[in-house]
């Protein structure tokens, strides 16, 4: 059933059919159009528009359908019908005969299907918000597990400096945390109904939008027609929030993968996100991590589309825009699969303390402790710096590590150099003298892990409540 077939003698053709009908994809709005559709009988009725029987016919009606999608129970397949909207309007037809066809006074799909979309993606934001905070449990618990571990850290894949493994993780919580104000943002900006904006003026008819908004649960309605109708920049924001996050998880898969290679030995995968070769039977592969570093593309090219199909639109609405939904249906999809494949890693990974240890204390990674054990001497840093380069190349040469050069070759490098270097350049020694807030020492990640433990036991608290 179309809904606006008057103006028209012929039918449309198969081919326009298969690429205007939406139906196939959009039924995933069922329940938020009948959400929309209950909210608007409430504003029919206020506006006198309907009876206060009608009005109880039609929701009682809207509730049993919203029952049958809950379950499971309807078949969108078979209906040929247009859209979503014509889907439920057909349903309430065929229920209620003409007082079905009296729900959509003074509304448009244009308004109908903005305020269903803005519906859907506060509940997939929230979904997804939900995810951010499971893997950030997940990462903290890891880190937690670990404490005490210490792994290279890199710059340019060349090892840098060495660093505690939960300071890792705690720097991936730092990206979860803004990942979740981004969503909490999103949610702010589209909490606004479009309902009661009509295709594009407004409505002649005197419906209380901000009561319906209120029965939504939107903070307020929109307060332009023209704007209300074409606006699709909840999308963009949600697309460009599961596009860094998806960045956020690749970042997070790339060290994974490498950490767990054989040139690394840092890690084990366990076998449940991991799969072998048809060929050698030796290998384990990270394909779960493979597979979110990909899929971060697939979603960044969702937002692309998207910006690219609204960037030439006037106002008000276009048909265009019907582009908007395929791509965020699917990237959230990926965004909320990529999410909870993290938590499963992360709770099967196995660290090799040991073999990660042996790793920080090679490639010359206390140098720095060096220059600033003669800045401490009272040379200049620009000079040690030096100085500490001079001793690695001696190190080099000798195929040694720094702190084995014997103390007359390290006071050949510079006299001031005395027996008490060597304390500064062992391992544990390098990591405890980053205490400063946000570095690397045990204490300040210690502090910093119990802190981060303590706020997501509140923001769980917080979002369980508000949800």
């Amino acid at each position: 059933m179309a809904l606006w077939g008057g103006r028209f003698s012929g039918s449309a053709s198969q081919m326009f059919k298969q690429v205007n009908d939406s139906l196939p994809f959009d039924y995933v709005m069922a329940s938020e159009d009948v959400t929309g559709s209950i909210a608007w009988s409430k504003g029919l009725l206020r506006a006198g528009v309907l009876s206060e029987d009608e009005q109880q016919t039609l929701q009682q009606c809207l509730e049993t359908l919203q029952r049958s999608i809950e379950a499971d129970n309807v078949d969108f397949s078979d209906s040929g019908e247009e859209d979503i909207h014509s889907f439920v309007e057909a349903y309430l037809t065929q229920a209620l005969g003409d007082l079905g066809r009296k729900l959509h006074t003074g509304r448009s799909r244009n308004d109908q299907v903005a305020t269903d979309f803005r519906l859907w993606c506060k509940r997939h934001l929230n979904l997804l918000k939900q995810d951010i905070i499971n893997l950030l449990d997940a990462l903290l618990k890891c880190a937690n597990r670990h404490d005490k571990a210490i792994i290279p850290g890199y710059t340019h894949l060349q090892r840098a400096q060495p660093v505690l493994f939960a300071h890792w993780c705690l720097a991936y919580t730092e990206m979860l945390k803004r990942d979740i104000s981004r969503i909490d943002d999103c949610i702010k900006r589209l909490n606004q109904s479009p309902l009661g904006c009509g295709a594009l003026a407004g409505t002649t008819f005197e419906v209380d939008r901000e009561s319906i908004a209120q029965d939504l649960g939107f903070d307020s309605p929109c307060l332009n027609s023209l704007d209300a109708v074409s606006d699709r920049d909840f999308v963009l924001e949600l697309l460009f929030c599961a596009s860094t996050g998806m960045m956020h998880l690749s970042r997070m898969a790339e060290d994974l993968i490498f950490y767990n290679s054989g040139e690394a030995g840092f890690l084990q995968l366990s076998d449940a996100v991991t799969s072998g070769s048809s060929l050698m039977p030796q290998k384990k592969n990270p394909d779960a991590l493979e597979l979110m570093r990909g899929k971060c593309g697939r979603v960044f090219g969702h937002l692309q589309a998207l910006l690219v199909t609204m960037k030439g639109l006037p106002l008000a609405y276009n048909k265009d825009m019907q582009e908007d939904k395929e791509g965020a249906f699917d990237a959230v999809n990926q965004y909320h699969i990529c999410l909870c494949i993290g938590v499963e890693v992360l709770e099967g990974l196995n660290l090799n303390q040991e073999r990660t240890r042996q790793a920080a204390q090679q490639g010359y990674a206390n140098a720095t402790e060096l220059a600033d054990y003669l800045v401490n001497k009272g040379i200049p840093f620009r000079t040690a710096h030096d100085l500490s380069g001079q001793a690695v190349l001696e190190a080099i040469n000798e195929a040694c590590a720094l702190e084995e050069l014997s103390l007359t070759q390290l006071q050949e490098i510079h006299p001031s150099i005395e027996d008490d270097v060597y304390a500064w350049l062992e391992l544990d020694a390098v990591i405890n003298k980053r205490n400063q807030l946000g570095g690397t020492g045990y204490d300040v990640v210690t502090k910093a892990l119990y802190l981060e433990l303590e706020n997501l036991d509140k923001l769980k608290s917080s979002f369980s409540s508000a949800t």
